[in-house]
């Protein structure tokens, strides 16, 4: 869905990515009559609900779409409607200011770049049957000086991989899953190894520190009637066996970040596991969906140490703010990112920087991938001596 939203002095436009991937604990994307009754509420009642507030006044345009959907989790209006007209209410307020939307949101002093985090071998949801259970495993060059270096060091990652799957010969033809990492039929021991390698020899060969993450989707391995995580590739795994082999593939593959190592209810396991696992980032996505909530019962429990944001699972640019800044006054790592199933727009490049978040997972190849990299290297561009890399306090 794509809204645009007029001022006197200027316009924003704002689409809404879908998601394969969604934790059952975030905004209702559609209402029962899907993306056609979401647009024909904002043509009926956000736009009238709109007229007269003042853009700069982010707070004021999501009270209003608040007030309009009249449900706690978007189900009426739609989480994917507010959160594309709430975009495109801050671009349209930037465009009438002459500023760029990071520094309309973010404070013209802001001068920190987020490090790309992208997805180059797919599995789970993402893609096809016989690739492997974890759905991601994401490169970051953590040593790169700047962002565009660091971006250009993933897509030399995301290529040597390739060079290795077909040198070693692998069942692969090509490839790509819905985020634009490489799908072939291995099996998870057979995934690390590859990732490990392809990064071990980009560091090498360009002298930046490249290291690994993956994001497990755990919550779609578990069987709730079995009480156990179900892999295709390997032995169904009960929480106890889940958490060792999470923190076994820490220690054997220097990792830097695990997304999802457990089922999205699962507190108490991650809590244990933060405990456990030294100089890695435990993130939760289904855990957390941006809501500030379910961030707040994970502070008081010690779940994590990091979490995912995604506007389009609260619905709104001033909820996900609060959500950030709950997260970083409880020294918790905040991970802008993509969905699967993203648009073109460029929006969320401006976004991680005015947040401020260390990590952008943002792909490496693909066309709605590219957009927001390349944003990204236009605002460091913009930003010209005084952009720094943030500092990820790992």
């Amino acid at each position: 869905m794509e809204v645009e939203v007029r001022t006197p002095l200027g316009v924003g436009v704002s689409s809404a990515p879908a998601g394969a991937s969604k934790g059952r604990w975030e905004a209702v994307a559609y209402p029962g009559g899907g993306p056609e009754e979401s647009a024909n509420i904002v043509r009926a009642e956000v736009a009238d609900a709109l007229r007269g507030l003042e853009a700069r006044n982010q707070r004021a345009v999501d009270g209003a779409l608040r007030l309009v959907d009249g449900t706690g989790n978007f189900s009426r209006l739609g989480g994917n409607a507010a959160y594309a007209v709430s975009l495109a209410a801050a671009a349209a307020a930037a465009d009438s200011l002459r500023i760029p939307l990071y520094q309309h949101l973010g404070g013209s002093l802001n001068r920190l770049l987020p490090f790309p985090l992208g997805n180059v071998l797919g599995g789970g949801k993402h893609a096809g049957k016989g690739c492997p259970d974890i759905q991601e495993f994401l490169v970051a060059a953590l040593g790169a000086s700047s962002f565009k270096q660091a971006a250009l060091t993933n897509v030399r990652v995301h290529g040597r991989l390739r060079a290795l799957l077909e040198e070693k010969g692998a069942p692969f033809f090509g490839g790509r899953g819905d985020e634009g990492a490489w799908a072939t039929a291995i099996d998870n021991d057979a995934a690390f190894e590859y990732v490990a390698k392809a990064v071990e020899a980009v560091s090498q060969e360009t002298g930046v520190n490249v290291r690994f993450g993956v994001d497990v989707a755990s919550s779609s391995l578990w069987d709730p009637k079995l009480g156990r995580y179900v892999y295709a590739h390997g032995p169904a795994r009960g929480p106890g066996e889940q958490l060792e082999y999470i923190l076994s593939k820490i220690e054997d593959y220097r990792l830097f970040y695990i997304e999802d190592p457990l089922d999205e209810d699962d507190f108490a396991g991650f809590a244990e596991l933060t405990r456990k696992a030294r100089g890695c980032l435990i993130c939760g996505d289904d855990l957390f969906v941006t809501n500030k909530e379910r961030l707040r019962r994970g502070v008081e429990s010690g779940a994590a140490n990091s979490l995912i944001i995604k506007p389009n699972q609260v619905g709104t640019v001033s909820d996900a703010s609060d959500t950030v800044a709950l997260a970083k006054s409880n020294r918790y790592t905040p991970v802008f990112s993509h969905r699967s199933g993203e648009t073109t727009d460029t929006v969320l490049a401006h976004l991680s920087v005015a947040f401020g978040c260390p990590l952008v997972k943002i792909g490496v190849v693909g066309g709605e991938r590219v957009a927001k990299i390349n944003e990204l290297i236009r605002i460091e561009e913009h930003l010209g001596e005084q952009a720094k890399m943030t500092e990820l306090g790992l």
